[in-house]
């Protein structure tokens, strides 16, 4: 085709990607009822004066699928986790043993699964609305470039293609975690 079609092809494919890698982060911190390191991915913790994740000061395990324990390298770090736990205002209540802290996951609710149901779906919506965006930019920065009606309406299948593609990746994205969050 053409350099500054294949430009904006490009820009669109990345903006996709992008919406994909977002829809990927925002269901991750969806708990599905099973414990998983990922659940603390967004705590964050005091150290020393600055804000760190608190995979950066401690080991995160699931000993079993409604346990998490968290290990501090340091034995002074005990409470600004916990601390940390709290604040980021999960649903959990930690444990501390003086060596670790342990959070047990309670099972999910019927009602709960169905409302995270919905957060994953709203989720993947925007999404594909971001998705639809980057169709829609390309496609007028392609009515603006200088070149023949047909290299346009091929150009502008090219994305309509990689729109089709993408918004069924997150529809397939969707459906895996809704059968994850809804399995009991």
């Amino acid at each position: 085709m053409n350099e500054e079609i294949d430009f904006i092809i490009d820009t669109a494919k990345e903006q996709m990607d992008n919406a994909i890698l977002h829809l990927e982060k925002e269901l991750r911190n969806i708990r599905a009822g099973k414990a998983t390191p990922s659940m603390l991915a967004g705590v964050m913790v005091d150290y020393y004066g600055s804000q760190t994740p608190l995979s950066q000061v401690s080991n995160i395990n699931t000993p079993d699928g409604q346990t998490i324990s968290v290990q501090p390298w340091e034995k002074a770090m005990l409470q600004e986790i916990e601390r940390g736990i709290m604040i980021a205002n999960l649903g959990f209540n930690p444990m501390s043993n003086g060596e670790m802290i342990i959070i047990n996951v309670p099972p999910l609710t019927e009602e709960r699964r169905k409302q995270l149901a919905k957060q994953a779906k709203a989720a993947s919506e925007h999404d594909k609305i971001s998705v639809r965006n980057a169709r829609k930019d390309a496609n007028n920065d392609i009515k603006k470039v200088d070149v023949s009606d047909d290299m346009k309406k091929n150009a502008e299948g090219t994305v309509q293609d990689l729109t089709d593609s993408y918004i069924k990746k997150i529809d397939e994205m969707y459906a895996k975690k809704e059968i994850d969050i809804l399995t009991v």
